[in-house]
C-alpha cells in the first residue's frame, strides 16, 4: 500500500487564515506520531531565549530530524499542532510560516494547522511548540 495523501479546503469552508489547508484526507500503511518539538538543540540546550523566530527555526530543524530519522520529509506531514504562550506571538507565528513555508512545502500545500495559546511549556524560556502527525 502506498501512502495518498489529499491535502485540500472544502470550498464550502471558506479560505484558511495562514499557511495552512483545512482537511488531509489520508491513506497511509504507518502513521508518525511526533511528540510536540522544543526549540532544544541535541545537547539540550535551549536556542534563541527570547529570540521567536530564532525557536521557531530550531523547533522545524527538529521536526525535519524526526521526519527523517523515520525515512520521511515534510511531504509526509499530515497534520500540525503548534502551543504559543503568547498570544501577541501570532503575527510572528505567521510572519515565520509565509517566509519558510514554501522552502518547507515547495508545492504550496501546508497541512492543517491547529493553533493554541498556553499558560506555558515545559520551561520557561520556551515561546512555541509544535506537534506532528506523518503518514508514510
Amino acid at each position: 500500500m502506498t501512502t495518498e495523501i489529499e491535502i485540500y479546503n472544502p470550498k464550502e469552508l471558506g479560505e484558511p487564515l495562514g499557511q495552512y489547508t483545512h482537511m488531509a484526507r489520508v491513506k497511509a500503511k504507518e502513521l508518525l506520531f511526533i511528540a510536540g518539538m522544543l526549540s532544544a538543540n541535541r545537547s539540550g540546550e535551549i536556542v534563541g531565549v527570547d529570540d521567536f523566530d530564532a525557536q521557531c527555526r530550531q523547533i522545524f530543524a527538529n521536526v525535519e530530524t524526526a521526519l527523517k530519522s523515520a525515512g520521511a520529509t515534510f511531504e509526509n506531514v499530515v497534520q500540525f499542532t503548534t502551543y504559543l504562550v503568547h498570544s501577541q506571538d501570532i503575527p510572528k507565528f505567521m510572519k515565520f510560516r509565509l517566509r519558510e513555508f514554501p522552502k518547507l512545502f515547495p508545492n504550496g500545500v501546508y497541512p492543517p494547522n491547529t493553533l493554541l495559546i498556553v499558560d506555558r511549556l515545559v520551561q520557561e524560556p520556551f515561546l512555541v511548540e509544535v506537534q506532528t502527525i506523518a503518514a508514510i
